[in-house]
């Protein structure tokens, strides 16, 4: 199971929101570059990177940024926020980004989204974010009529590489990752599911690894590492011993 350290980006500033709340965020840094480097000397090997600006405004806020990461990680960098355009996804591939996540264009072009997971194999993973079992767009400003497994199953024979699952409601709060309800969706449907939204601690990361050969590919963590509430290193030895 893989472990994504998070940066999620607000005007060039690593940062946390809490529940997806713009107007709830805490501020870690002003060099994500650097905070990239920190990852990777801990020994993460994939970086899930959000840029949050882009979210809401449907295009990319935070290039420079992004751009600074993908230079200094030596990983694998996974990027979501506001990409929905094929101009836009060709230009994270070009710029080095290895896994492109699209959440808003899935649920309003699934088209859209299907084409560029043929054309760009393995390449792009399709966020499902969930407020009470239900799709949330547009940066987790509006919540849909379509169910979260209704939406994952669309996407099933459609070469995405992967689900990104958060439930709004724990991202960021540091309640617990919703166990239940990740492990849920990945028996549900074919799709490998990446966790996140509330990861706390080391029991979180055991408890999702216990479930790795049910679907479970990997979890994202952001203010538990920020906080110092988990070890990352131990966090992906872990992960990779499966318990």
């Amino acid at each position: 199971m893989i472990v994504f350290p998070a940066i999620d980006l607000k005007q060039g500033q690593v940062v946390r929101l809490a529940e997806g709340d713009m107007d709830r965020a805490t501020v870690y840094g002003d060099d994500p570059a650097a905070q990239a480097m920190l990852f990777a000397e801990a020994g993460a090997q994939h970086l899930h990177v959000v840029d949050l600006d882009g979210s809401f405004a449907g295009r990319a806020e935070n290039r420079s940024a992004v751009e600074a990461i993908v230079a200094a990680f030596p990983g694998y960098v996974q990027l979501g926020g506001g990409i929905r355009t094929r101009e836009a996804v060709e230009g994270w591939f070009d710029l080095g980004v290895a896994r492109v996540v699209m959440g808003t264009a899935a649920l309003k072009d699934p088209q859209f989204v299907k084409d560029m997971a043929a054309e760009f194999p393995g390449g792009i993973v399709v966020a499902v974010d969930a407020r009470d079992g239900m799709v949330a767009t547009e940066g987790w400003a509006e919540v849909s009529d379509v169910p979260v497994v209704d939406m994952a199953r669309r996407f099933e024979d459609a070469g995405v590489a992967s689900l990104l699952f958060t439930d709004i409601g724990r991202d960021g709060l540091l309640t617990g990752c919703n166990i239940d309800a990740t492990v849920d969706l990945a028996r549900r449907t074919d799709l490998p599911v990446i966790a996140s939204g509330g990861v706390k601690g080391l029991d979180d990361i055991r408890m999702l690894a216990l479930h790795a050969d049910e679907g479970i590919e990997g979890v994202i963590t952001g203010r538990a590492l920020y906080d110092g509430r988990l070890d990352l290193a131990a966090a992906i030895a872990m992960a990779s011993a499966g318990r």
